[in-house]
């Protein structure tokens, strides 16, 4: 049976959400051909009392070529049954149906207003992702499939088009999208934008730069490294205060009261509990990270929020030779999608990206021989960036008062927080770098 082989298949797929719990039931809800061997699959996967559902585009071949024998599937009725997102002779329709707007069995391909799709381009599976998998189409369009499906409107074509509608500075150009119903609500099932093919991420690039800083003599400071990424943590800075001003400007804004504040600081010790219960090795930080929920509750200024990034760190951001663009306004993946599309303080961004650079600064210390010795050049770089990023981020326009301050370093140690239990279940090495969070910086 074909729901068979797709259960056997699917378990082992790295955007599959359900890995280490068995699977009690896989159904089809959807099968569409949408081209000559060629079918979209919608399917419901069962897992302790819960369901998830995942799409697939399902290849039929009477013979399977050898640069797709790694994506077989399994063999049904005589015919290979494989991963097609991988055989770019059959995902030009995807192109196709855009370009002309096309609605094929309740599958809606559309194009943005004025997008001019050119159809001629082959595919090519990038292969970095967990949770979705993207298809770059020669040196122009990324299309980004979202393989575990959520009803609704994806954030990330939600937030891109309207800010392209505005003509907005710092983003990838979107070109069109694949839409469904799902329990009668309109769900996207795959976004196309512009493709960066000459840019750099931004993860790569302070990479660099700190390894140029541990490789250097003794004594030479981040500032006197060559690959100072100062100057570019700073532009980032003004990008993303522009970005937060352009959101502000297309979606609705609010304001916090006060109780919602201080409820917004219960939230963090909640979370902070579990997870001193989770990884003993935060019970010693836990007064410092108390004193920083508190200072939120002696606010006395209402909050703004907004729609937000949700998700940002320097893996989101891509350098042109113009400037920065951000990239994947989804927010975290395994949030709902409700909480994902929910105003927020953008200083939750910011705290993101100060943790990024964080992180940038330290997990190359990870099992390193030397890290001892590396460390204060680590603290060194980390706090030079961040600091040219904030810096950058005011004279963008973004607010920092003191009052945001406070607020900013609550969100910066609930994020570390939240990292700790991910390094302790999936990167026992790394757990030094969020704990590095909760000790005194330099002024």
């Amino acid at each position: 049976m074909l729901h068979e082989l797709l259960a056997a298949w699917i378990g082992r797929q790295r955007w599959f959400g359900g890995k280490g719990r068995p699977i009690d039931e896989l159904s089809i809800e959807s099968d569409v051909e949408v081209a000559p061997g060629l079918r979209h699959l919608v399917v419901a996967v069962w897992q302790e009392g819960s369901r998830d559902r995942y799409q697939i585009l399902l290849g039929e071949r009477d013979e399977l070529p050898d640069r797709l024998k790694h994506v077989l599937i399994g063999i049904f009725d005589n015919k290979y049954l494989y991963d097609a997102v991988h055989d770019a002779e059959r995902t030009g329709w995807l192109l196709d149906g855009m370009a002309r707007d096309e609605t094929r069995s309740g599958l809606r391909l559309r194009h943005v207003a004025g997008a001019d799709i050119d159809t001629a381009h082959r595919s090519l599976v990038l292969g970095a992702e967990q949770s979705n998998t993207s298809l770059v189409f020669g040196d122009a369009y990324i299309c980004k499939l979202f393989r575990r499906l959520i009803p609704g409107i994806n954030p990330e074509l939600e937030i891109v088009t309207a800010l392209a509608a505005r003509e907005a500075p710092h983003i990838a150009q979107p070109y069109g999208w694949i839409a469904t119903d799902l329990d009668g609500t309109d769900t996207t099932l795959a976004f196309m934008q512009e493709f960066l093919s000459t840019a750099n991420d931004g993860w790569d690039l302070a990479l660099a730069s700190v390894r140029d800083l541990y490789g250097s003599l003794p004594g030479v400071t981040a500032a006197e490294a060559g690959g100072d990424f100062a100057a570019e943590s700073h532009r980032l800075g003004v990008a993303t205060a522009r970005v937060h001003h352009e959101l502000a400007q297309a979606f609705p804004t609010e304001v916090v009261e006060i109780h919602e504040v201080k409820r917004m600081a219960e939230g963090f010790r909640r979370r902070l509990d579990g997870a001193v219960a989770e990884v003993p090795e935060l019970r010693e930080h836990v007064n410092a990270l108390e004193n920083a929920y508190h200072q939120v509750e002696q606010l006395t200024a209402r909050v703004p929020v907004q729609r937000v990034h949700g998700d940002y760190h320097l893996g989101q951001v891509m350098r042109t030779n113009q400037d920065w663009v951000v990239l994947d306004f989804e927010g975290e993946p395994g949030q709902p999608l409700a909480e994902r599309r929910a105003l927020s303080s953008p200083l939750r961004d910011v705290a993101g990206m100060l943790r990024s650079f964080d992180y940038a600064a330290r997990h190359l210390l990870a099992d390193h021989p030397e890290a001892a010795v590396l460390e204060p050049r680590a603290e060194e770089w980390a706090d030079r960036n961040r600091a040219a990023f904030l810096n950058g981020y005011v004279e963008g326009g973004g607010s920092l008062s003191p009052g945001d301050a406070a607020l900013l370093r609550a969100f910066e140690m609930a994020k570390a927080v939240y990292e700790v239990v991910y390094e302790a279940r999936n990167r026992p090495s790394w757990l030094a770098i969020p704990l590095a969070a909760f000790r005194p910086r330099a002024a």
